[in-house]
């Protein structure tokens, strides 16, 4: 707690430094992968610690860079999850670095701005991560084959929770608790979680004890887009919206965007995925 305050005392001290909040995770993972090195330099998304929650960290402050936005950034590592979408909104937070789904940013737009598309709709193919003890998820073949399997998921994910709507599943279960979700599929209490394919080796994703497979040469579609979103009541707010769409339009152009993703193994072959949606 006591890291906590002096993060934000520093944070205020500097008018150039903003303090941006991640979920402890996710900064764990991207304070490994950067390595202290500036953002700018890294042009390699592969290797340890590379998720798609760390690529967009550095794709939108590559993109607030070169739409020239210049302050940096200081991070508050917690819990936050659904109360950074009401910092937001009031103005205590800039932005999300963490995209949204373009469903659940929709309902706030009176309080923020929606930044051009990072993922388009189309390119955000899930993977069904189970337990590696749970035999019948594994054996997952067929869309039909889930009306054995229970899937957990929040509704405040609009676009995950109305895709696992669309399946026939023995039971979808809520929890507004990612890590809770995680721990729960890890225990065998709940079959599967969809999340984004891993970059490892076998796709695995690993956090602690915590250790989840996909089934293999499976994905699930989510039929929408992701953005950032950047509070209108942040007194930057509009400085940085401005910018982020700029340097997101430069990166797009030069492929900056797409190979990132892939060389986080986020964005699959399609050859070798099957997409078994309804």
């Amino acid at each position: 707690m006591l890291y906590f305050i002096v993060f934000c005392q520093s944070s205020f001290a500097n008018p150039n430094s903003v303090l941006i909040y991640i979920r402890d995770d996710v900064y764990i993972d991207y304070q490994e992968f950067v390595s202290g090195r500036d953002i700018a330099t890294i042009d390699n998304f592969s290797g340890k610690s590379i998720r798609r929650d760390v690529v967009d960290m550095i794709i939108a402050q590559k993109a607030l860079r070169l739409g020239g936005f210049n302050d940096s950034f200081n991070y508050a590592a917690g819990k936050v999850n659904f109360r950074n979408t009401k910092m937001l909104q009031n103005g205590k937070s800039l932005i999300s670095f963490d995209s949204y789904w373009l469903k659940d940013s929709q309902p706030i737009a009176k309080y923020v701005y929606i930044s051009d598309e990072v993922i388009r709709n189309g390119e955000y193919v899930a993977g069904i991560y189970t337990s590696p003890e749970n035999s019948k998820t594994l054996a997952l073949n067929s869309l039909s084959d889930l009306t054995q399997l229970t899937a957990v998921s929040t509704p405040l994910w609009r676009t995950d929770w109305s895709t696992l709507e669309e399946l026939p599943l023995k039971e979808l279960i809520r929890d507004d608790s990612w890590l809770s979700m995680v721990r729960m599929v890890n225990l065998l209490w709940i079959d599967f979680i969809l999340m984004p394919f891993n970059s490892t080796p076998d796709l695995s994703f690993t956090m602690g004890v915590i250790h989840l497979v996909p089934v293999p040469n499976i994905g699930i579609l989510l039929k929408d887009s992701r953005h950032f979103i950047i509070s209108k009541a942040h007194p930057k707010g509009e400085a940085a919206f401005i910018a982020i769409n700029k340097g997101l339009k430069m990166l797009r152009e030069n492929g900056d965007i797409e190979r990132a993703y892939q060389q986080a193994g986020f964005f699959v072959d399609p050859h070798k995925v099957r997409i078994i949606n309804p």
